[in-house]
């Protein structure tokens, strides 16, 4: 996670905090207008406890398609429409804080499920739905399987293995598991990892106590996907493609022209339809107007149809625009970081 992602979660953990003190007078409204403009009808009030970060965002052009980062928590019941993964929380277990937005690498945070206050057991623990995104991904894998094998090979020393690269199955789908821990620390970390569209996605298990862990392995296995990425909220998902955007099958396109802020990277997801035609776009990390120029420029694009079986069926892919990002350390820093 970087930098800009840490501090957006923090932003999130002072969101939830209680207001601390009373709501802003006339003159402060007036403060916190836009532009400075006096005018009641642009005044804007600021939140109490929030920290405003003013940078690159996730955005979509449309408010249909399901995203990666649509994942929530409703009725204690985790739901992601995007992966296809629907999972009871086990009782006494909550979501209390939502994760930060997709970052330029495309990381995701899913959710992040924590004991609730009504939790009696001897030990805490948490349970993290995360998913990186391999179309933009700065580290030298291809897949879930390389993910997890370049994170065992490259662990730092206080870190030891626990359990070696295995294959199981949770949810009627092949995860690959793999466990270390720390022992200074005496925290234990299981991960579960699965690719589902051109992700890998991960279920990160951390506690001091490894009969938590496995209770929570226990409760993994009632956890639903969709098989074979087949269905993404009812519909068929278009096929994942890497890299189609290349030149010989681009039959129109118009290059988006950056007027400032053009050395920040935009990722950028799209669906290509039967037609060739770009039917959605989705921006892991943009500012407004790089997400504007590049909609508009996208919106010209023509692609060869995709051909599976010799009918023509829609296309997921991926783009970058603007600078690409550095590479990732050759270390893995911790649990949180790949």
């Amino acid at each position: 996670m970087n930098a800009r992602s840490i501090s957006l979660l923090a932003a999130c953990v002072l969101c939830a905090a209680p207001a601390g003190g009373q709501a802003a007078g006339p003159q402060e409204s007036r403060k916190t207008a836009i532009n400075g403009s006096n005018d009641a009808q642009h005044m804007t009030k600021v939140p109490t406890g929030v920290l405003l970060v003013k940078g690159a965002w996730s955005s979509a052009s449309d408010s249909v398609t399901p995203l990666p980062e649509d994942g929530n928590v409703t009725n204690n019941l985790f739901n992601d429409r995007y992966f296809g993964i629907t999972w009871s929380l086990p009782r006494d277990w909550t979501e209390k804080y939502k994760g930060p937005p997709p970052s330029e690498n495309g990381r995701y945070v899913l959710a992040e499920i924590v004991p609730g206050d009504t939790f009696k057991g001897p030990a805490r623990g948490s349970v993290l739905f995360t998913a990186d995104d391999l179309f933009f991904t700065p580290l030298p894998v291809a897949d879930s399987v390389e993910l997890i094998n370049y994170t065992k090979e490259n662990l730092q020393t206080f870190y030891k293995v626990e359990r070696s690269p295995t294959q199981i199955t949770i949810g009627g789908r092949l995860f690959t598991f793999f466990a270390y821990w720390s022992p200074a620390a005496e925290l234990h970390w299981y991960i579960l990892a699965t690719q589902i569209r051109c992700h890998t996605v991960e279920v990160v298990l951390s506690s001091s106590d490894t009969k938590l862990l496995d209770g929570l392995m226990q409760e993994l296995n009632t956890m639903k996907l969709s098989a074979e990425d087949s269905l993404m909220g009812g519909d068929a998902a278009p096929m994942c493609v890497k890299d189609y955007a290349r030149d010989e099958n681009v039959i129109e396109r118009v290059d988006p022209i950056f007027t400032e802020r053009r050395f920040n990277p935009v990722p950028v997801r799209i669906i290509i339809d039967k037609e060739g035609r770009v039917k959605h776009i989705h921006f892991l990390s943009a500012f407004p107007e790089q997400a504007k120029t590049v909609t508009d420029a996208l919106g010209q694009w023509k692609f060869k149809p995709y051909l599976k079986n010799g009918r023509p069926v829609e296309v997921e892919t991926g783009i970058l625009f603007g600078r690409a990002p550095r590479p990732a350390n050759s270390a893995v820093k911790g649990p949180a970081s790949k």
